[in-house]
């Protein structure tokens, strides 16, 4: 069976799986303490009965009992090394009994824990799955059942490992959900649904943990974002303790039969059971199911939904989609200090404070010269991750980083962005569709940026074309509206506008990057927030900004500049030139706490990071060491109180767990112890191969022009070969390079590089940007120069000959 089989079944009709399959072999003598999968494949006549009982009953699919057939799992038996012999003989057994009836191979959890909540790492474990998964296809299986999962992250690694190893076969894959609606991990339904069928799972749904009536309320709630068919697996009713000790299913066939109609009702596609199910409970859900016609499922694959691995987001929904931008190293040196000493503290913070502000997404970007960035961005979106629910919108035009970044998120990224340049289509694109993210269409090409709304309009049509091939639909785009500053002139806002207003008609979402609007200009949050205001009329339906920021500071002087109707911005710069721009809103500064609150608050936090200064703080104000733990374990039972209650999930028990801990070591002793001139020389500017942005070096050429100098604006995206070219032919010793993105900063030392290798050993590079500085600069053989005045007395320092005026591009 293949993947387009198994959806044209589901799709006909009711598909119903088997029931349990331990108890079973219990009950034909399967002792306790012992592998149920190694006692599977020395007793292949016991699995054969049990299977023929279920295909009786009405079964179409049936499970290897390969369900601990995992090495960790095997481990525990003495059995770790024998994973391909297990899986492939259970598999063989099973499929030569079964004929051309099918069988799906069965994967379950590990019992370990995935970092940083345990040791085990996301790629050992998808080597794992992928292990026992290759065996189960060699024996013969017609797809994979991934089953009564706790950790959505754990379920992402056996899909993974399924889609690499086996691609052709189909996957199920449900996770087990408690009487909260939430997994051991906190994870929701919904979340799940929209993660794994967009990463490729043919059919998703529920196992294990309760009866009929509990399950099919989960079922009934994701049914309308489900795009594959949804799955029910429950148990014989809820668990009972009988008098003897042992743990009992009271439900009678009968009765889980009667469910039938109720999971039509909810949605269901595919049914079985689970635990105190057996042939009986199977035969009495399939004469009623047969019955009936299952309710039919969206051929769209991927809704227009984003999601954490708690949380959802609609791309294009009636809610403004406000994408947090702080997380981001351009123009911030303080964060781009902490990220080159490997420090995560601003991130963290960043992204706390975002969402207390109302973000609905967080977008992350780790591109900051002379650093590991793919390693940066993994390190992130863990960070990220464990302190905010919010889904995140990966900001990367590495492919390695996007993909490295996509693999790990344990949810449905937003991809920022794909563009028209042949490299970007080609090569991320496919990795965006591999790992089911959504994605931003920025319209850009080869050629550069477009100026009018209409070359911005086939653009997108070019992209999304690109993207249909590989599954999309509109609700899984956005279109950047691409814009640009209106101080530098050009298309500026207008053309923006526009194509919110194409967008809103061709049937997609949109989204821009607000602050670049008002770049270089006063009463820049007036100016972002009008234009925010005359986007959303247009049909604007998310913007990446700083959801501290006022929106509501609209200035009708301000739309007028926006729109064109105020040249040269004179009316604009007469009512805001000497403006002080409006403060922007912020959280209320904490007052001083009680040193053992603040601890306190810090262990319901999971605030490990900072814990450690604040217990050694608390230490230094006189607080007896003894105090202190007391408070700490005040802390750490409020806790347990919340997850026993469900208010906490696993991951917010372990970081508490982890920050105090690390308090405790602090305080630990101590509760031992208680126990110029430079006319006419000639400067070449330009803004390196790769980089459409050009107002700082504009700024820098007339400052240079201003001071005597003659420039040689090369403008914008030069190649290296073009500056070098222009150095040999005007005998320029001096040269300056502008980037803005940290893609295109390796530029700048590839230049340099190839500048000396020709001979040009004279030169004095000059370098700038808003995510250069001095440390990236000299590591490529430069200067760093922090804006146009610094550029123009280096240049002084250096220059000896007289005034001369800028040349126009070439």
């Amino acid at each position: 069976m293949n993947k387009k089989e198994f959806s044209q079944l589901c799709r006909s009709r009711f598909v119903i799986l088997d029931g349990a399959t331990g108890t079973e072999l219990v009950k034909r003598g399967m002792p306790a303490g012992v592998s149920p999968e190694l006692f599977a494949m020395e007793h292949p006549e016991i699995v054969d009965a049990i299977h023929n009982a279920y295909f009786s009953a009405g079964s179409d699919i049936v499970y290897v009992p390969s369900f601990g057939g995992n090495r960790p799992k095997l481990e525990e038996f003495g059995a770790g090394g024998r994973v391909r012999e297990i899986n492939s003989a259970l598999a063989a057994n099973c499929r030569r009994n079964a004929g051309s009836r099918l069988i799906f191979g069965d994967i379950s959890p590990t019992g370990k824990f995935l970092k940083p909540w345990g040791d085990l790492d996301f790629e050992e474990l998808v080597a794992v799955y992928a292990e026992q998964i290759a065996a189960l296809a060699d024996g013969g299986v017609d797809g994979f059942a991934v089953e009564t999962m706790f950790d959505l992250q754990q379920a992402r690694a056996a899909l993974i490992a399924a889609k690499e190893t086996a691609p052709d076969l189909p996957v199920i894959v449900t996770l087990t959900f408690d009487e909260h609606g939430r997994t051991l991990s906190g994870n929701d339904p919904k979340s799940a649904l929209i993660t794994l069928q967009s990463l490729g799972a043919d059919a998703f749904g529920c196992n294990c943990s309760t009866g009929p009536e509990q399950m099919l309320k989960l079922i009934s709630a994701i049914k309308p974002f489900a795009a594959v068919p949804l799955v029910a697996k429950p148990n014989a009713g809820m668990p009972k303790l009988a008098a003897d000790g042992r743990t009992v299913f009271g439900m009678s066939p009968e009765t889980f039969g009667g469910f039938s109609a109720a999971m039509r009702d909810a949605g269901v596609n595919v049914a079985g059971g689970c635990c105190g199910t057996t042939p009986e409970h199977i035969a009495a859900l399939s004469a009623g199911l047969k019955k009936l016609t299952p309710r039919p499922t969206a051929s769209d694959r991927r809704p227009g939904l984003v999601c954490s691995a708690v949380r959802c987001a609609e791309l294009n929904g009636r809610d403004f989609m406000l994408i947090g931008e702080r997380i981001n190293p351009t123009g911030k040196k303080a964060l781009q200090a902490e990220l080159r000493a490997g420090k995560m503290d601003m991130v963290r913070e960043f992204a706390a404070a975002q969402t207390e502000r109302g973000a609905a997404l967080l977008d992350v970007n780790m591109g900051l010269g002379g650093v590991d960035e793919k390693a940066l961005m993994l390190e992130a979106v863990e960070q990220v991750s464990a302190v905010s629910p919010l889904p995140l919108a990966i900001d990367s035009t590495s492919p390695e980083v996007v993909a490295a970044a996509l693999r790990r998120y344990p949810g449905r990224a937003l991809l920022n962005s794909i563009s028209a340049e042949r490299e970007r289509l080609e090569k991320l694109l496919p990795v965006a569709a591999f790992y089911g993210a959504a994605i931003i269409i920025l319209p850009v090409a080869d050629s550069g940026v477009p100026e009018t709304a209409a070359e911005r309009a086939g653009l997108v049509k070019q992209i999304f074309a690109a993207a249909q091939k590989y599954g999309y639909g509109k609700n899984d785009c956005v279109v950047d509206l691409l814009v640009m500053a209106v101080a530098s002139g050009g298309p500026g806002a207008v053309a923006a506008l526009e194509t919110a207003e194409f967008a809103r008609d061709f049937g997609m979402g949109s989204v821009c990057g607000l602050s670049n609007v008002s770049f270089g200009l006063p009463a820049r949050p007036v100016l972002n927030a009008t234009f925010m205001k005359l986007a959303r009329e247009r049909g604007l339906t998310g913007a990446i900004a700083n959801p501290s920021a006022d929106f509501s500071l609209f200035d009708p002087i301000a739309a007028d500049a926006l729109l064109g109707r105020d040249p040269g911005f004179v009316r604009y710069l007469e009512r805001f030139s000497n403006a002080v721009p409006p403060p922007v809103a912020s959280a209320a500064s904490a007052s001083a706490a009680d040193p053992l609150e603040a601890l306190f608050g810090m262990v319901l936090k999971g605030d490990e990071p900072k814990i450690a200064a604040a217990a050694e703080a608390a230490l230094q104000s006189g607080v007896n060491a003894g105090t202190i733990m007391d408070r700490l374990i005040d802390a750490i039972n409020v806790v347990g109180r919340k997850f026993s209650s469900g208010e906490y999930f696993l991951p917010q028990l372990l970081m508490s767990a982890d920050a105090m801990r690390r308090a405790i070591a602090v305080i630990e002793p101590r509760l031992k112890e208680r126990k110029g001139g430079n006319a006419g020389e000639t400067v070449v500017m330009a803004t390196v191969e790769g980089d459409i942005h050009d107002i700082g070096k504009n700024i820098v050429c007339l400052m240079l022009g201003n001071y005597g100098f003659k420039v040689i604006d090369l403008g914008k995206d030069v190649s290296a070969a073009g500056i070098v070219a222009e150095l040999k032919r005007s005998g320029a010793r001096l040269c300056g390079l502008s980037a803005l993105m940290t893609t295109t900063m390796p530029r700048m030392k590839e230049t340099i590089d190839l500048a000396r290798a020709e001979g040009l050993d004279y030169v004095d590079f000059i370098l700038g940007g808003a995510a250069v500085d001095a440390e990236f600069a000299a590591g490529a053989g430069g200067t760093y120069a922090r804006d146009a005045m610094e550029t123009v007395r280096f240049c002084q320092k250096k220059g000896t000959g007289t005034a001369g005026k800028s040349e126009p591009r070439r």
